[in-house]
């Protein structure tokens, strides 16, 4: 389709408009699911609660996460990104609110679990739209930068709650507030986005520049969900990236659910805790950049895991060094504290590519609400074992224990990268 330039410019100030909401829209999701971590040391001191206790609230919630990826990413290639983005928004909101009324793990539980649902209707929706609104090629950086939303989401979120905390609100203000906060950016999100080109001009699209497949995988235009479902679930390459993202996310779910809780354990106070525990996805940030531009500028033969699996060796080494110190408590916080955000650094950046740039590589924005659905439900079934497990071994063993564990998690993932980046390679030698 032939396009002036008019048109053109109309379409890629709609581009812009729409790439913002996706990178603060999300931001959004953040600030109405980041919090509950920074609330359970308040919860501890207002209910009474073990570790054990609090992590049946994570861990049951998250297995719903990973359900609702499950249903949702495929459903996001048959109704639309943008609204799935919208309603998860929305229902995320009014499930802070419910929850902020509860007095009991139950309550707590059931209302957590409903807003986890809506919760996993964001990332595919945002991958479906950005998809179609941006060209292959540019895969790595566009997701690199998008990604920065639930690293920057996360900075946000524990700097806002960790002020709440420090005027001396109650736990459920940490749920009522960001409520508010989103609301308003929900409505923002609403009038300044759109589902993809065509809905600005019609037949209009964002092609390839180079000739480039739009994916590795080819469906047809009109492919169902389960042909794509089918289609994925055939390529190595593929299954490797569902064991990938099982070993990223257990690792990632521990640190997003009890950094605040793990800090004020060895003798933090709570608002300190959750102001430094910040540190972790800040640092993330600037790991997912770099590691993006770095996979689109330099990586020639479409190996980005190769970068990723030399990344994550950074993270064995962090995670070994936190056992050995935790221990020792407040003697050595500061060591913690920035080995915590070295954690992030080199975990959330490959991370980010599981279900970000290589979603796109792979499957294109025909695929990437399934593709992230299946990426997705696989790695937070992993979430909620980690999850709940930390919160067992936290209270039998101690931190230290938990840490060794991620440790050689961490390995696995090490491994698992590298047998992507051959699979990755393989593929490349076949299509040359």
């Amino acid at each position: 389709m032939n396009l002036s330039q008019d048109q053109i410019s109309h379409l890629k100030r709609w581009r812009t408009s729409t790439f913002f909401v996706m990178l603060f829209g999300y931001i959004g999701y953040y600030m109405v699911r980041k919090n509950l971590s920074s609330a359970l040391p308040l919860l501890e001191t207002a209910f009474n609660y073990s570790n054990s206790d609090l992590g049946i609230i994570a861990s049951w919630a998250t297995l719903v996460y990973s359900c609702g990826k499950f249903i949702n990413g495929p459903l996001g290639d048959k109704v639309g990104g943008r609204k799935m983005f919208l309603i998860g928004m929305a229902g995320a909101i009014c499930c802070n609110v419910l929850f902020s009324f509860g007095d009991s793990i139950t309550y707590f539980t059931v209302s957590w679990c409903l807003c986890s649902y809506f919760l996993s209707m964001g990332w595919g929706g945002l991958a479906k739209v950005i998809g179609a609104w941006y060209e292959p090629e540019k895969n790595g950086t566009v997701m690199g930068v998008i990604s920065l939303n639930f690293q920057f989401g996360g900075v946000v979120t524990t700097l806002f709650t960790g002020y709440l905390v420090s005027l001396g609100c109650t736990w459920d203000k940490l749920f009522l507030y960001p409520a508010m906060v989103v609301t308003f950016v929900w409505i923002w999100s609403f009038f300044y986005s759109r589902d993809k080109p065509s809905d600005v001009i019609e037949g209009a699209s964002f092609s390839s520049s180079t000739g480039k497949k739009d994916s590795i995988a080819d469906f047809e235009d009109k492919a169902s969900v389960f042909e794509i479902m089918k289609k994925l679930l055939s390529m190595p390459v593929f299954r490797n990236l569902l064991i990938y993202s099982f070993v990223t996310t257990m690792l990632r779910a521990v640190f997003f659910v009890w950094t605040p809780k793990f800090l004020v354990d060895i003798g933090m106070g709570s608002s300190n805790a959750i102001l430094k525990s910040a540190l972790f996805p800040f640092l993330g940030c600037l790991g997912t950049v770099m590691l993006g531009y770095y996979t689109d500028k330099y990586v020639k033969n479409g190996d980005r895991a190769k970068a990723m699996w030399i990344m994550l060796l950074g993270l064995v080494v962090s995670l070994f060094l936190v056992a050995y110190l935790a221990p020792q408590g407040m003697q050595h916080a500061n060591t913690i504290v920035i080995l915590v955000g070295f954690c992030g650094f080199f975990l959330l950046g490959p991370y980010s590519m599981s279900s970000g740039c290589l979603t796109l590589d792979i499957a294109g924005s025909k695929g990437a609400g399934s593709c992230t659905g299946l990426i997705d439900g696989i790695g937070y079934i992993g979430a909620a074992i980690a999850t709940w497990g930390a919160g067992q071994l936290s209270d039998s063993l101690g931190w230290a224990q938990v840490f060794q564990v991620l440790g050689f998690l961490s390995i696995g993932a090490v491994i698992s990268a590298y047998m992507m980046s051959q699979h990755f390679q393989k593929i490349n030698n076949e299509t040359n």
